[in-house]
């Protein structure tokens, strides 16, 4: 007797109330920096905007996994990746504390891996590419919604920090999609383009899939790199109607531990 195809049940769909939770951090130190409420303003813009990046990171995630589901792996259920929770990632740390750090360090959004696919269950390189394509295409939408404000004209009489802060989280964003899109051992570029290689290239090439995300980011401590990268995140938000100064002024309110440029005035 053939035994039955499992398939995940309504309670591995459920959202998580952690996933709730960082949501409503996002919510209300989004509601401070609107309404000029909280005590500090850079501090409320830091969590806002780490908290904003958080939830773009779930659902990068979650992109994967939910098209992995339709692709044919059924165990993503079960491990938990359709409740958006992020302690159920294979790699916390390279998911969520690795991701925050680059924000900090150098405001830069590079996602790192942590859903695990059973690529075996999955036929099709067509599907492989989706799946991998999918967590990118999340920053892609998210990066949508951050940069409508700017290019709907929707901004007037808003305060400059609020402005500032959806600056700042849409170069996250753009950073994260266009990293991720790069075809290297490790990113989800590269796993668009995996399925279509050799046997032989993808054996040769996968020891150095750990390394992939490090060596990006050492690249981008490069000046030379760094602007060449950056003169094109620009070009892009720009595109979207979102300025040199509102990014530049975002990332300096998020900041809150450093001193604040006077170029960057505050209010209505």
């Amino acid at each position: 007797m053939a035994t039955p195809i499992r398939r995940s049940d309504r309670s591995e769909r459920r959202v998580s109330p952690v996933f709730l939770g960082i949501v409503a951090v996002m919510a209300v130190t989004g509601w401070a920096v609107w309404t000029e409420f909280a005590a500090s303003t850079a501090f409320a813009v830091f969590l806002f905007v780490t908290s904003a990046w958080v939830v773009s990171l779930c659902l990068h995630e979650y992109a994967h996994a939910r098209t992995a589901l339709h692709g044919g792996d059924i165990t993503v259920g079960a491990k938990g990746y359709l409740t958006l929770n992020p302690l159920k990632y294979t790699h916390a740390l390279l998911s969520i504390v690795l991701p925050v750090i680059f924000v900090i360090m150098g405001g830069i959004g590079l996602p790192g891996g942590a859903v695990f696919i059973e690529r075996g269950r999955i036929h099709g390189r067509w599907k492989h590419s989706l799946i991998s394509a999918a967590g990118p295409l999340a920053n892609v939408l998210f990066a949508v919604a951050c940069t409508a404000p700017f290019w709907l004209d929707a901004l007037d009489g808003v305060p400059r920090a609020f402005r500032y802060a959806l600056g700042f989280l849409a170069l996250l964003q753009v950073t994260a999609a266009i990293l991720n899109f790069l075809p290297v051992p490790g990113l989800d570029g590269y796993g668009v383009v995996e399925p279509w290689l050799s046997y032989g290239v993808r054996r040769q090439i996968e020891p150095f899939a750990p390394y992939g995300l490090f060596a990006v980011f050492v690249f981008l401590w490069i000046p030379e790199v760094n602007g060449v990268f950056f003169d094109f995140v620009h070009e892009i938000l720009r595109t979207l109607g979102v300025t040199d100064v509102d990014s530049y002024c975002g990332r300096d309110l998020y900041r809150f531990w450093q001193e604040r440029n006077l170029y960057c005035e505050l209010g209505r």
